[in-house]
């Protein structure tokens, strides 16, 4: 009874595979430019918070001595 049950047609042929294009290059000029570009929009924006910074590790910037006298100090 195989009119129930046609059989299957033969199976097409797969295409060799193509080749893959050459991947782009990592140290290319392009991407330089584009990461001193990204590290010197850092490096400005890093200065601007600096700058507003007044202080140190050893307290005030400034060198003036306080004459008032104080309730600690003596």
């Amino acid at each position: 009874m195989s009119f129930l049950m046609p059989k299957m047609p033969p199976m097409p042929a797969i295409p060799a595979p193509q080749p893959l294009p050459e991947p782009p290059k990592y140290d290319d000029k392009d991407r330089a430019a584009e990461t001193a570009a990204k590290q010197a929009k850092m490096r400005a924006a890093r200065t601007g918070r600096s700058a507003t910074i007044l202080t140190t590790a050893q307290g005030l910037e400034d060198d003036e001595t306080s004459t008032k006298k104080t309730l600690l100090g003596g």
